[in-house]
C-alpha cells in the first residue's frame, strides 16, 4: 500500500477510523490457540500408540478387560505428559511475550498524540524519536540525525541513518536524532509481515518420530508373523481355538514394548525439566531428542554469537596503537599500548571521541550499563570512561559552542568547545575516506596513507573504523569549519562475541557437529567473527550471498549478506542432504529459517517475538552456552530409548521363543495367556519406564551425532536385542525342561525365571552400576520381584495366573540362574560398548 506525503495535520481521526475499519488493525495474524482434542490426537497419532491402540482393540474383542486396563492407562498416562507439557511451555512463551511496539506517536488532527499501535492506519504521521520502536513500514518525510538499529530485521549490526524519502521498517529501533514519517504499510503488508508469511511451512518429523515410525512399523510386521505361527503351531498340536487366539494376543502385547511412548516421554519431560532448570524453554518435547540428533548448527551473528552491543576494541595513533579489553557499555577494561603509544596521543583521542558524541550512558537498576543514543557512539564514551574520561566531567570543561551534526553525505560529524582561555577546540569524527584528505587535514600526505592503510587493514578485519581529528584555533570560532585539521588516530570497534560463543562452537566440534554461520552482515565482519569464534580458519571460504550464484550447491561455512529467503534455501539444502541442522536466532529475519530448521533455537531476551514463536527451544537467558548442554540432554534421551528398547525387545524377543521353541522340546504351553501378561506387565511396566531417567554416559559429548539414516536399531543394537534374547530364552527353557524332567512345577518354575531374567537385563542396562544413580529403577526392579514372588505365593493372585508355589530350593536354583539375565546385558556392555 502507499500514500502521498500528508499535510502536516496529518490524517484525521475520522479517517484514521475509516482505513482502520477498511484495513484491519497493525497487527501481525495471530496463531489460534490450539485445542486441546487436537492436542491430544497429535500424541495418538504417534505409531506405537497406535500399534497400542491396536492391541488394546483385541484385548477389547476377547474380552481381556485387566489388559485393557494396562494399556489403556500407559496411553493416558503418555498422552497427559505430552499434552501437559505443550501447555506449559506454550505458557511460558507467552509470560515472556513482549509487544513489539505497544504505542506510537503520529499525528491526528494536527494534535500530536500517542495511540495503540494497533490503530496505526497507512497515511498516518508517525512522529519518531530517540527510543522509539518503528510501528509500521513507512517514508521518512522528515528527518534530523535520525539513525535506526536494523539489526533485528536485516542482521546488520550497525545502525542507519535515514534522509527524507528513505524507507523505515516496523519493528526498527530510533537510536538517535528525530524525524517523521508517512505510513505505507501496516500488519501483513509490512516488513515484518512478509517475512512472517515465510514461516508458514514447518519442518515436519523430527528424526526420533520418523525413527521410531520404522521401529513400530517393523515390530508390527515381525510380531503379527510370529504370533501367528505361534497360533498355527497350537491349533495344529490340538489346543483350544479360544486358548490360542488369546495367548496370539497375549504374544501380540508382550512382544511390543507399549512402555516405549511412556518412556519416550518420561525421558523428553525430564530432559525438558533440567533444560528449564538452566533456563532453556523447550516448546515441543520432541525438540529435546532432535537437538540429540543435530549434525549441523546454523547460527545468526548478532545477538547470538555476539553481543549485540558496539564495543571499542582497537586505538591507531600516529605515535602507536593500543587494544582494549571489556565487554557491553561498562567502563570496565583495560588499555594495553603496543610499547610505543604515548599517554598524550591516548588521552587526545579518546577525550575527542567522547566530546565529539551526542550519545549517552546510564546504568540500570540491577546494574548494566545501557546506552542511550548511537551504539558506536556509546561505544566511544565506554572506551573513553576506561581511560578515566568521563563525558558529564569533559563537558563542563570544554563545553560545547556549535557543531554540524552527522549526515549520510558528509559522512562526519563536527563539533566546537570552549575553553578556558580565548581558543576553543575544533573536533571531528567520521569515516575515514570523509576525513583522510585535503582540505579536511593538513598533515602530511605520508601520514594520511599511512592510516588510509591502517584503516583499511582493520576494516578488511570486520571493525567499524572512525577517524578522529582536531584542531585549536586560537579564536574561538563562531561556526565549526571542518578543513585544516590535524589527524588524532583511528578507532576500531566491533560488536564482539559472546564471553561463551568459542567454547560452544569448541564443544559442537568436540561433539561432531558442524557449526555453521549465515548472517544479514558484511563478508568481511563475518569472517572476522566466524575466525575469532573458531568457526573457520583464516584462510577458510566465506560465501557472499549477493555475488554467489545458486546457494543451493554452495557448501561453505560462513555465508554473509544472506536475506530471509536466502536462509531458508541454505537451510533447506543442508536438510536435502540428509543434515539434522539446529538454527538459532533472535531477530524478525530470522523467523522462517527458525521454522524450517529440524530445531528453532531463539534467544528469550534479547529475541524478537517472532523469532520465539518460530522455535523449539528459546533460552530464556540468551545463554548460547545452553545449546550444547540442551544437546547433550538430546543425546542422553535418545541413549536411553536405545537401552529401553534393547530391554524390552530382548525380552518379548524371549517371550515368543519360549512359546515357539517349548513345544518342540516337550513343553506343551510353556506359558499361560495371563503368565505372559503379567510378566510384560511387570518388566515393561516401572522398570522399563524407570530406564528412562538413566544419566548420560560419560562419553556422551566426545562421540560424532548418530548418522540421520541410521535405523534406532542400528549400530549394533539389533543383534545385542539378539544375543541377551538367546541368552533369557536358554535359561527360561532350560529351568523348564529341567522341572519337567524332575517332576517340579516346569511352568510356573518358566513364568519366574523369565520375569526374573528380564529384571536382571533391567539392572544389567544402568549407565552407572553399583551405585545409586536412577534410585527409582532400584526401587521400580525390587517392586517389580516381589511381584513376581506374589504370583507365586499370593492365593488370589495363583488362582488368576494359574501357577503353583515352589520349594524353597527350587526358588533359589530357579533365582541364581536368573542372575545370568545381569550378566548378560553386562558382558555385552562390555564387549559391544558401540550398541550403547
Amino acid at each position: 500500500m502507499s500514500t502521498t506525503t500528508p499535510a502536516p495535520r496529518g490524517l484525521s481521526s475520522a479517517e484514521a477510523a475509516a482505513r482502520l475499519d477498511r484495513d484491519g488493525p497493525n497487527l501481525l495474524p495471530e496463531k489460534p490457540p490450539v485445542p486441546l482434542w487436537h492436542r491430544i490426537l497429535t500424541q495418538l497419532r504417534d505409531p506405537l500408540i497406535l500399534v497400542l491402540l491396536a492391541a488394546c482393540l483385541l484385548t477389547v474383542v476377547t474380552g481381556d478387560w485387566s489388559d485393557t486396563a494396562v494399556i489403556m492407562l500407559v496411553i493416558v498416562v503418555n498422552t497427559a505428559v505430552g499434552v501437559g507439557q505443550e501447555i506449559r511451555a506454550d505458557r511460558a512463551i507467552t509470560a515472556l511475550t513482549r509487544l513489539t511496539a505497544p504505542v506510537a506517536r503520529v499525528i491526528r488532527d494536527g494534535i500530536d498524540r500517542r495511540i495503540p499501535a494497533a490503530d496505526v492506519v497507512v497515511g498516518d504521521l508517525l512522529v519518531l524519536a530517540e527510543g522509539d520502536i518503528v510501528p509500521a513500514d513507512a517514508t521518512v518525510t522528515e528527518s534530523a540525525a535520525l539513525l535506526v538499529d536494523e539489526s533485528a530485521l536485516t542482521g546488520e549490526s550497525v545502525p542507519v541513518e535515514k534522509a527524507r524519502d528513505e524507507p523505515v521498517s516496523s519493528g526498527t529501533i530510533v537510536v538517535r536524532g528525530r524525524g517523521r514519517a508517512v505510513v505505507i504499510a501496516v500488519g501483513v503488508a509490512s516488513a515484518t509481515g512478509r517475512i512472517a508469511a515465510l514461516m508458514a511451512k514447518g519442518s515436519g518429523l523430527t528424526p526420533l518420530q520418523r525413527r521410531l515410525m520404522g521401529v513400530g512399523r517393523l515390530l508390527a510386521g515381525v510380531t503379527v508373523l510370529l504370533c501367528t505361527l505361534v497360533l498355527v503351531l497350537g491349533l495344529v498340536r490340538g489346543q483350544p481355538v479360544e486358548l490360542m487366539v488369546i495367548t496370539a494376543i497375549s504374544l501380540v502385547v508382550a512382544a511390543v514394548p507399549e512402555s516405549l511412548p511412556a518412556v519416550v516421554t518420561l525421558s523428553l519431560a525430564l530432559g525438558a525439566r533440567r533444560m528449564a532448570a538452566r533456563n532453556a524453554l523447550v516448546r515441543r518435547l520432541p525438540a529435546v531428542e532432535t537437538l540429540g540428533s543435530v549434525t549441523v548448527l546454523a547460527t545468526d551473528k548478532t545477538g547470538t554469537l555476539t553481543e549485540g552491543s558496539m564495543v571499542v576494541r582497537r586505538l591507531w595513533t600516529p605515535a602507536g596503537e593500543a587494544t582494549i579489553s571489556g565487554s557491553g557499555y561498562a567502563p570496565e577494561g583495560e588499555i594495553t599500548g603496543d610499547g610505543t603509544l604515548d599517554d598524550r596521543s591516548l588521552m587526545e583521542l579518546l577525550t575527542a571521541a567522547a566530546l565529539c558524541n551526542d550519545a549517552t550512558l546510564s546504568m540500570g537498576d540491577e546494574g548494566e550499563w545501557t546506552a542511550i543514543g548511537d551504539p558506536t557512539e556509546a561505544a566511544l564514551l565506554a572506551a573513553a570512561a576506561k581511560a578515566g574520561l568521563h563525558r558529564p566531567e569533559l563537558e563542563r570543561r570544554f563545553p560545547r559552542n556549535a557543531e554540524v551534526p552527522f549526515d549520510s553525505g558528509r559522512k562526519r560529524m563536527t563539533t566546537v568547545h570552549r575553553t578556558a582561555g580565548e581558543g576553543g577546540i575544533v573536533l571531528c569524527k567520521g569515516a575515514p575516506e570523509a576525513l583522510l584528505h585535503p582540505p579536511v587535514l593538513l598533515d602530511d600526505p605520508a601520514l594520511m596513507a599511512r592510516a588510509s592503510e591502517r584503516a583499511g587493514e582493520l576494516a578488511q578485519a570486520g571493525y567499524r573504523v572512525l577517524a578522529v581529528a582536531g584542531a585549536r584555533p586560537a579564536h574561538l570560532p563562531a561556526v565549526a569549519d571542518e578543513s585544516g585539521l590535524s589527524l588524532l588516530g583511528l578507532i576500531a570497534i566491533m560488536d564482539p562475541p559472546r564471553p561463551a560463543a568459542a567454547a560452544t562452537i569448541a564443544a559442537c566440534k568436540r561433539a561432531g557437529i558442524r557449526p555453521v554461520l549465515i548472517t544479514g552482515d558484511h563478508p568481511g565482519t563475518a569472517r572476522a567473527i566466524a575466525t575469532d569464534v573458531g568457526i573457520i580458519g583464516p584462510a577458510d571460504l566465506v560465501v557472499d550471498c549477493r555475488a554467489a550464484g545458486e546457494l543451493d550447491e554452495q557448501d561453505a561455512a560462513v555465508y554473509a549478506r544472506a536475506t530471509p529467503e536466502e536462509k531458508l534455501v541454505l537451510i533447506q539444502s543442508m536438510r536435502d542432504r540428509g543434515q539434522i541442522l539446529a538454527m538459532t536466532g533472535d531477530g524478525v529475519n530470522d523467523g522462517p529459517a527458525l521454522r524450517r530448521a529440524d530445531i528453532g533455537v531463539a534467544m528469550g531476551r534479547r529475541g524478537t517475538e517472532v523469532a520465539r514463536q518460530a522455535a523449539d527451544l528459546v533460552l530464556a537467558d540468551d545463554d548460547l552456552n545452553t545449546v550444547v548442554a540442551a544437546v547433550e540432554e538430546g543425546r542422553r534421551v535418545y541413549t536411553n530409548i536405545r537401552r529401553f528398547l534393547v530391554y524390552g525387545l530382548s525380552g518379548g524377543a524371549a517371550e515368543i521363543a519360549v512359546m515357539l521353541l517349548g513345544p518342540l522340546a516337550g513343553l506343551a504351553l510353556p506359558l499361560l495367556p495371563a503368565q505372559i501378561l503379567w510378566i510384560n506387565l511387570l518388566t515393561h511396566g516401572l522398570p522399563g519406564v524407570a530406564l528412562g531417567g538413566e544419566p548420560a554416559i560419560p562419553e556422551t559429548m566426545a562421540a560424532p551425532p548418530r548418522p540421520p539414516s541410521q535405523s534406532i536399531l542400528g549400530a549394533g543394537l539389533w543383534q545385542r536385542v539378539i544375543r541377551i534374547a538367546v541368552v533369557l530364552t536358554a535359561v527360561s527353557l532350560g529351568v523348564g525342561l529341567w522341572a519337567h524332567e524332575t517332576g517340579r512345577p516346569w511352568q510356573s518354575m518358566i513364568f519366574f525365571a523369565l520375569g526374573a531374567a528380564q529384571l536382571g537385563v533391567a539392572l544389567g542396562s544402568r549407565t552407572r552400576p553399583g551405585s545409586l544413580a536412577n534410585p527409582m529403577l532400584l526401587l521400580a526392579v525390587a517392586g517389580a520381584f516381589v511381584l513376581q514372588l506374589a504370583g507365586l505365593y499370593l492365593p488370589p493372585l495363583r488362582e488368576l495366573l494359574g501357577t503353583e508355589p515352589l520349594a524353597a530350593g527350587d526358588l533359589l536354583v530357579v533365582t541364581a540362574l536368573s542372575v545370568l539375565g545381569y550378566a548378560a546385558a553386562r558382558l555385552d556392555r562390555i564387549l559391544h560398548p558401540s550398541g550403547k
